[in-house]
């Protein structure tokens, strides 16, 4: 949805149309595929992303060069929310769900946000806003205007606020909320 809402805002998303929308997304994914290989030490693309919206995952964030400068949207959301897509994504594609329990996924991922988040605090070539996707659902236009203002780009924002679909909102979690150190029911 992001993604989506960046580019009608006018900001062109860097994207490869290698993972077509599917029943699981059936508006895009909005990926490169040489994003994934940035932990390999691909980076010879972001010459070409300067100016663009990327998508790229939290674990790979530390491996972008330090000569650039970002603007990272990051997008929070619920963890249950999250791990009940992944699982629905899976057993579409007939692959196996991971035996591992909702619980000890979701304080990894817990984990993981935490440590994500506390070193983007500390990289001065990063720039951060954090939006929550159900704050998007609720209030788009307060969320348009945020990273409008974040971006500085001079965004659309009614276009943006148009890519919302209600939906596609699907996967709707329980409303449990995981904090570092608590031991997830």
């Amino acid at each position: 949805m992001m993604m989506a809402m960046l580019e009608r805002g006018g900001l062109f998303p860097l994207t490869d149309a290698i993972r077509l929308p599917d029943d699981d997304n059936p508006k895009g994914y909005y990926e490169f595929e040489r994003v994934k290989q940035l932990e390999k030490g691909d980076v010879a693309w972001l010459a070409e992303a300067k100016g663009k919206a990327v998508k790229v995952i939290s674990a790979l964030l530390k491996y972008l060069p330090p000569q650039y400068t970002y603007h990272v949207v990051y997008m929070n959301r619920q963890l249950t929310e999250v791990l009940d897509s992944q699982r629905k994504m899976l057993q579409h594609k007939g692959q196996t769900v991971d035996p591992v329990s909702d619980a000890q996924l979701a304080k990894l991922m817990s984990t993981h946000e935490t440590q994500v988040k506390a070193w983007l605090i500390k990289q001065p070539n990063f720039h951060v806003v954090e939006v929550d996707y159900n704050a998007i659902l609720n209030d788009p236009v307060t969320t348009a205007q945020r990273i409008n203002a974040f971006l500085a780009y001079g965004l659309d924002e009614k276009r943006m606020v148009g890519v919302v679909d209600h939906g596609l909102y699907r996967n709707r979690g329980k409303s449990v909320t995981i904090r570092q150190g608590q031991n997830p029911s």
